[in-house]
C-alpha cells in the first residue's frame, strides 16, 4: 500500500516535479486469494472416517462375509452408533458446494474443467484397477467384474449406464459430477458473481422441488433433489465465507439445511423395519446433518483458524484416495486379520484403517502427486 506524504516545504514549478504517482502504471490489482483452510482438510478426513466406520461396523451385506458374522456380533455397541456414518456423505456434499464454489470463482470454464478433472480421475483410475486387480486373485472370494465393464467404469458413467461397479462409493461420485456440471453452466461460464451465484442457489432450491413434486426420472437425475440441499448450502457457507453479514447467504443456508435434513430423515429413518441393521432416530439424523452445516460454517467463518496444523494439509490429502479404496479392499483386509489370522475384532477395525490410510498415501504419494499437475497442465493446454 502506497503511503501519500505531504510536504510542508515551498512549492516548486510543476515541471521539476517528478510524481511517481502519476509518472508510473498502476500495478494490476491483486486476484483476492483464498488462505488455506486446514480445519476444512480435517473435516474431510472425518467424514471419510464415518464414512468408513459405517462400512465395517454399521451394516451388514458384503462385509458380513469379511466379518464371518454380523458386524453387530462383532461390535454390539459400536454399531449402534457406527449406523449413522452414512451420512458423512452428506457432510462431504456441503464440503463440496463451498470448496467448488470457492475453487471456481474467478476462473474460466476450461481451467475449472481441467481442476476437476486432474482432481479426480488420477486416483480414481488407480482406485479401479488395483480393485479389479486385488479381486482377481485367486485367495479373495469377492468376484471381480467382467473386463467390459471395469473398462466402462474407468469413464466414471458406470452408475447411470447401469454397469456393475467397482468401487461402492462412486454412486456419490456421479452425484459430485452433475453439481460440477450445473455450477459449471450456470455459474463459471458466464463469470462467477454474488448475485448470480445466488440465483443459482435460489432456482436449484426451486427446480430441485419441483423435480420432488413432477416424478420425472430426467428431472429426477438432473436436479437430485435429495442432494441437492447440501451442494446448495455449501454454496450458501461460502458467500457466507466471502461477507459474514450476507443475509441472502445465511437464508441459503438456512433454507438448505431445513430441507437436507427432511430428504435425510426419509432416506434413514428405519423405525418401521424390524428387520434393520439398527434403528436410527430422527434426533440423531438431523444432530448428524446439523454437525455437517454447522463445522463448515465455523471453518468458514474463522472460528478454527486456530486449528492449522500442516499434518492437517496432509489429511486432507489422504482423505480422497482412502475414501475410494477403503470399502472394497477393506473387506479383505479384515477377512485376512480376523478370519485368516484370528486378531480380535477391535484390533482388525483400527489396523484395517491405518493400512487404508497407509495405501491413500502411497496413492497420493505415486499417483495424485505425478499426474495430477501434468493431466490439469495437458488439459489447461486444449483449445
Amino acid at each position: 500500500m502506497t503511503e501519500t506524504v505531504v510536504s510542508t516545504s515551498k512549492p516548486q514549478s510543476a515541471a521539476a516535479v517528478h510524481i511517481p504517482e502519476l509518472n508510473t502504471p498502476l500495478p494490476a490489482a491483486p486476484k483476492r486469494r483464498e488462505s488455506r483452510l486446514r480445519a476444512l482438510d480435517g473435516l474431510r478426513l472425518i467424514a471419510a472416517l464415518m464414512v468408513a466406520v459405517y462400512h465395517y461396523a454399521g451394516r451388514e451385506g458384503d462385509v458380513t462375509r469379511a466379518w464371518g458374522g454380523s458386524p453387530k456380533e462383532q461390535f454390539p455397541t459400536l454399531h449402534l452408533f457406527a449406523t449413522y456414518g452414512c451420512l458423512g456423505v452428506q457432510v462431504f456434499f456441503v464440503i463440496s458446494g463451498f470448496v467448488i464454489c470457492m475453487s471456481g470463482w474467478g476462473r474460466s470454464l476450461k481451467a475449472f474443467f481441467a481442476s476437476r478433472v486432474s482432481r479426480l480421475m488420477p486416483a480414481y483410475w488407480a482406485a479401479v484397477l488395483l480393485v479389479t486387480a486385488v479381486f482377481a486373485l485367486p485367495m479373495v472370494t469377492y468376484k471381480a467384474l467382467s473386463p467390459s465393464d471395469t473398462l466402462v467404469n474407468l469413464t466414471m458413467l458406470q452408475y447411470p449406464l447401469g454397469v456393475d461397479r467397482v468401487l461402492g462409493v462412486c454412486w456419490t461420485l456421479w452425484a459430485e459430477v452433475r453439481f460440477y456440471a450445473l455450477f459449471a453452466l450456470c455459474v463459471v461460464l458466464p463469470g462467477a458473481s454474488r448475485r448470480r451465484v445466488i440465483m443459482f442457489c435460489a432456482g436449484w432450491t426451486l427446480a430441485a422441488a419441483i423435480t420432488q413434486g413432477a416424478h420425472q426420472p430426467l428431472l429426477d437425475i438432473v436436479f437430485m433433489p435429495e442432494y441437492a440441499p447440501f451442494f446448495i448450502g455449501g454454496v450458501g457457507i461460502y458467500l457466507a465465507h466471502r461477507d459474514r453479514k450476507d443475509v441472502y447467504a445465511w437464508g441459503i443456508v438456512a433454507v438448505s439445511f431445513l430441507i437436507g435434513q427432511h430428504y435425510a430423515v426419509a432416506d434413514l429413518w428405519n423405525a418401521s423395519n424390524p428387520n434393520a441393521f439398527a434403528h436410527r432416530t430422527t434426533l440423531g439424523i438431523v444432530l448428524v446433518v446439523a454437525f455437517g452445516f454447522v463445522a463448515v460454517a465455523a471453518i468458514a467463518l474463522g472460528w478454527l483458524n486456530w486449528a492449522n496444523w500442516r499434518w492437517l494439509t496432509v489429511a486432507g490429502a489422504l482423505t480422497y484416495p482412502f475414501y475410494l479404496v477403503h470399502e472394497h479392499l477393506g473387506w479383505v483386509v479384515i477377512h485376512e486379520l480376523h478370519i485368516g489370522l484370528g486378531l480380535p475384532s477391535a484390533a482388525v477395525f483400527f489396523l484395517t484403517i491405518a493400512s487404508m490410510l497407509l495405501l491413500a498415501w502411497l496413492l497420493n504419494t505415486f499417483v495424485e502427486n505425478p499426474l495430477t499437475p501434468r493431466l490439469r497442465a495437458a488439459l489447461a493446454k486444449v483449445r
